[in-house]
């Protein structure tokens, strides 16, 4: 059964639809899924219809963590087991205006799993910048690119000691699915962050959406790996990493962005790549 149906009323080419499609082969109809405001949750169901096959909570924008955390608490108190609890957040919610009740789990080690399907940006009310914008990004609100640079997630989630934490992307299902599958297996808090591009936000078209999530990946800014025990292990590495210019000038968002800009993003993305090899044990990336 398709638990998260073709009737969803997201756009074509939606990265986020795309995500939770594959999330949801991994997951299985044992699991309740909590999404607080964001475009997720408009797409899936709203007024008299439904996309999900499962159990779907709409909670308030701030607090999906800490429902899904009430949640479990509800099915251990009933001596239910063998139901995945999942708070699923876009980037707001999980960066931002989440991120208090996101901390609280991960610090109190509930069992859930929470995964922010980044678009890196606030689509569901009109594209404003938000913690995980790209620096030089054009939004709404920074008309000029965005000046400062975004918030590194996934490093300030591994600061919480989590039971399980991996990186994905939408235009590798096999990895995301994979990772979801070894979270749903650990009992404890797991966190999971997944490059989702909204072409209306990065100016691109619709049949972009998996290339660009690609590219990302193949010029190093978004690296896949995951993090158990404090043990990390890159999970794709491409045969040879493209320049970051051929991700940047594809993009729209990126019109302000110069040349200075392009070269010393190249520059960082080239050191993080070498730490991110040594964490993993000292092997070379292309």
């Amino acid at each position: 059964m398709d638990l998260f149906t073709g009737g969803h009323s997201g756009c074509r080419g939606c990265g986020a639809a795309i995500a939770m499609r594959q999330a949801m082969q991994a997951l299985g109809p044992r699991t309740i899924m909590v999404i607080p405001a964001s475009c997720m949750a408009t797409i899936g169901g709203s007024g008299l219809k439904t996309a999900w096959n499962i159990p779907f909570y709409h909670s308030l924008f701030a607090c999906a963590p800490a429902v899904a955390s009430g949640v479990r608490a509800a099915l251990e108190i009933r001596g239910i087991e063998g139901v995945k609890v999942v708070s699923w957040a876009g980037d707001a919610g999980t960066a931002d205006i989440g991120f208090q009740a996101l901390s609280g789990a991960a610090e109190r080690n509930e069992d859930i799993i929470h995964v922010c399907y980044d678009n890196e940006t606030y689509m569901n009310t009109g594209g404003q910048a938000g913690g995980t914008t790209p620096l030089s990004a054009w939004t709404p609100d920074t008309p000029a690119g965005k000046p400062t640079k975004p918030k590194d997630m996934p490093a300030l989630m591994a600061a919480h000691r989590p039971e399980y934490l991996a990186t994905a992307s939408i235009a590798y299902p096999r990895d995301f699915i994979e990772k979801l599958k070894r979270a749903a297996e650990v009992k404890g808090f797991c966190y999971l962050h997944v490059l989702a591009p909204c072409h209306r936000g990065w100016g691109i078209r619709e049949e972009e959406t998996v290339e660009m999530a690609r590219l990302a990946v193949e010029c190093g800014l978004w690296i896949l790996y995951e993090e158990r025990q404090g043990r990390q292990r890159l999970t794709v590495v491409p045969e040879k990493r493209l320049p970051v210019r051929e991700y940047i000038l594809r993009q729209q968002r990126f019109r302000e962005c110069r040349e200075e800009d392009i070269e010393a993003l190249q520059a960082e993305v080239d050191q993080r790549w070498q730490r991110m090899a040594a964490g993993a044990g000292g092997e070379e990336l292309g």
